[in-house]
């Protein structure tokens, strides 16, 4: 059970209740998480709403996106994220194993461009005020400086999003769940996270 009370879509004003069932609904089986962001309106628009242009937008591959942000839930050990996060890695061609593996150098699936933005969102997460500039010059040669903002800013807002998260202890929705295990994925391979499901 979450920390706090979850909040439902008719409690908020109007102009943010099309971001939370959009959220809830067309972006992923996101209900859960939205259900206590919307305690405070003005997050939900502006945090789930800037989530949904980006997607809407799709300046950044979903490939390296959903690399990155598996990459950060599994350094954190967000439950949730890498419940949310592995089938949308599967749906672009890199299966479970490479989801479980990520952090591991010789990751199966993972080709030159793959590991280069691993290796970014790990730099990005645990040392960025180390970080040397080969590692942009290599960024460069495979991403616009626009999408390279995009990668670093959702690698960071994932990180974000980990520890609300498991602050709040939000359960993972069943949706979630099927999917990862319809993508392969096993319920034993995730982060060891204190997380309640919701398979409903």
């Amino acid at each position: 059970m979450p920390r706090v009370r979850e909040v439902e879509i008719d409690e908020l004003p109007e102009d943010v209740q099309p971001i939370y069932r959009r959220y809830a609904s067309d972006y992923g089986p996101f209900l859960n998480q939205v259900k206590i962001f919307a305690h405070r309106p003005p997050a939900l628009k502006h945090i789930m709403g800037l989530l949904l242009e980006l997607a809407d937008e799709a300046l950044l591959p979903k490939r390296y996106l959903e690399i990155a942000l598996v990459v950060v839930s599994r350094l954190n050990t967000c439950a949730y994220c890498v419940a949310h996060h592995a089938p949308r890695l599967a749906e672009q061609g890199l299966g479970a194993e490479t989801a479980s593996k990520i952090l591991e150098p010789d990751c199966p699936g993972l080709d030159d461009v793959d590991r280069l933005v691993r290796d970014y969102a790990v730099q990005v997460t645990e040392k960025p005020q180390y970080m040397g500039d080969a590692i942009f010059t290599a960024l460069r040669r495979h991403f616009t400086e626009e999408q390279i903002v995009e990668l670093t800013l959702r690698t960071a807002l994932c990180g974000f999003f980990n520890r609300f998260n498991d602050a709040m202890q939000i359960g993972i929705e069943g949706g979630a769940i099927q999917a990862m295990l319809a993508a392969g994925g096993r319920s034993e391979d995730l982060p060891g996270a204190k997380m309640d499901t919701d398979h409903n």
